[in-house]
């Protein structure tokens, strides 16, 4: 069995027009969001056995603040270019090409290629996936070379607003 958690970045600043939408930040909301999100996964012990993610600074941070939360070593943290500004044929050329020894994966990106990506592994209807939410997929197969169009079950869709009334 292997698993693919897909997450998209956390919600990110707009404050400053000046900035490249590569390095735009977190901002509050979207800083405390992975955090709670991270303590989401701890609190049902999921950790990943390898964490990628966008080199974009808003994915950067997420990635940073939910490996810290699980107990991911932050310095393993790996940063791939073409998950920015991605299509759902690089996902699947970075997914085939996992190593085998791992069996939990953080894949941590932007929409709409994350969403389209979980749809397109799981078969079902996402339609739209919010700011710092994680789809995991479970996948029937050993290798992750294995894994094909629908072929993934999603476990669980969790995003911040479902724990907005948790939070009061």
């Amino acid at each position: 069995m292997k698993k693919i958690y897909l997450i998209r970045h956390a919600k990110s600043s707009w404050k400053d027009d000046e900035k490249r939408d590569f390095d735009r930040d977190l901002n509050k909301r979207g800083k405390n969001d992975a955090n709670m999100m991270g303590k989401r996964l701890k609190i049902f012990n999921v950790k990943p056995d390898i964490l990628y993610s966008s080199p974009a600074k808003r994915a950067k941070e997420t990635a940073f603040l939910i490996a810290k939360e699980v107990g991911y070593d932050t310095k393993k943290i790996t940063y791939l270019d073409n998950l920015y500004e991605s299509s759902c044929e690089t996902y699947m050329e970075i997914i085939k090409k996992i190593d085998n020894e791992n069996n939990a994966v953080f894949i941590i990106g932007h929409n709409p290629f994350i969403t389209e990506i979980g749809e397109l592994l799981s078969g079902a209807i996402l339609t739209n996936i919010p700011t710092c939410a994680i789809v995991c997929l479970e996948f029937e197969v050993t290798h992750f070379k294995d894994i094909c169009e629908e072929s993934g079950k999603v476990l669980f869709f969790d995003y911040p607003k479902k724990h907005n009334n948790e939070k009061k």
